[in-house]
């Protein structure tokens, strides 16, 4: 039992080493103070707008949400997470197919003879770091799809600007013309606005949505052209200049760090297919790790010391731009 405890607990620290790692680091929070500095300027419409907004989802919650809402951690924030896909999924889909794919691995895993706390241990990981993983991944695609593709966007504004349309209307120009996550998003602030949201605010809450430096720093550009006065169609126009080039800049330090990522991924790889092998040809020497409690402790270790050397690996190639 005491062995059990251990492999368990080492693998957790695994799974908190894996999040650390893929969590990266988030210098945008500095550019999110100043804007909810610059929001906390507008008064009461936008309070009472909140209010609104903030009864309109907890009616439109549905009962499943609600109950799954009891159970998982976090619900405002995995309502964020799964907002931030571009989905209509709810938190109560999330449940569900958490549950379900958990009842499964572990239906799988009782017959196939595992142990029951190994069989709880691993349906646990399963329904809880599966989707939470498929969820990452789409957030990703979506917003790197937009990150390519937003300039493109800022570019439209400025000509609209020029042309003479306010920046209002021109929104919903570039939400009507622009296909993808960018046009979406777009068009989201654009209705906002039309039903009695303040820019700021509706460009605040597409920020915090998307969580992307490159729309903070384009609401920071806006809030402090509200507030200083300028040329906004110039601001904008260099502000697609920097967003270009520091795409560059991301490509480029992809470039110089694929090798090291190739290498890092061949390497950790390298075990679990040497295991996979070996239990092609041997089954019943692999199988001794589950039921032999020195070799579940060997192998925890294993695990850990592999997991401490890929998070080191994966700081060394994540860049901060």
């Amino acid at each position: 039992m005491l062995s059990m405890l251990v492999l368990m607990l080492g693998a957790a620290t695994v799974l908190a080493m894996v999040v650390l790692a893929l969590m990266g680091p988030s210098a945008e929070r500095a550019g999110a103070r100043r804007v909810a500095a610059l929001r906390d300027r507008h008064g009461p419409a936008d309070v009472i707008a909140d209010a609104q907004a903030r009864r309109i989802a907890a009616v439109q919650a549905t009962r499943m949400d609600l109950a799954f809402g009891k159970v998982l951690p976090n619900r405002a924030q995995l309502a964020k997470r799964l907002a931030m896909t571009g989905k209509s999924w709810t938190v109560g889909n999330y449940g569900l197919a958490s549950a379900g794919l958990a009842v499964g691995v572990a239906l799988l895993l009782m017959l196939r003879g595992a142990p029951l706390l190994l069989t709880l241990f691993l349906a646990l990981i399963a329904g809880l770091g599966l989707p939470h993983l498929y969820v990452g991944r789409l957030i990703g695609k979506r917003i790197n799809a937009f990150t390519v593709r937003f300039p493109e966007a800022i570019e439209l504004l400025v000509r609209g600007l020029r042309s003479g349309l306010p920046i209002s209307e021109t929104m919903g120009v570039v939400g009507a013309e622009m296909n993808g996550p960018v046009g979406e998003e777009f068009r989201g602030v654009a209705d906002k606005m039309k039903i009695g949201r303040t820019m700021d605010a509706a460009l605040q809450e597409t920020a915090d949505r998307l969580g992307t430096p490159e729309f903070q720093f384009f609401v920071i550009t806006i809030a402090i052209q509200r507030e200083t006065g300028g040329n906004l169609a110039e601001t904008l126009s260099n502000l697609a200049d920097v967003l270009r080039k520091r795409a560059q800049m991301k490509l480029k330090i992809k470039a110089m760090s694929s090798e090291a990522k190739a290498s890092a991924y061949i390497l950790g790889a390298l075990p679990f297919a040497v295991t996979m092998l070996i239990y092609l040809t041997a089954p019943d020497y692999v199988g001794n790790f589950l039921t032999d409690q020195r070799l579940m402790i060997a192998g925890g270790g294993g695990l850990i010391w592999m997991s401490i050397g890929g998070f080191v690996m994966a700081k060394m190639v994540s860049f901060e731009i």
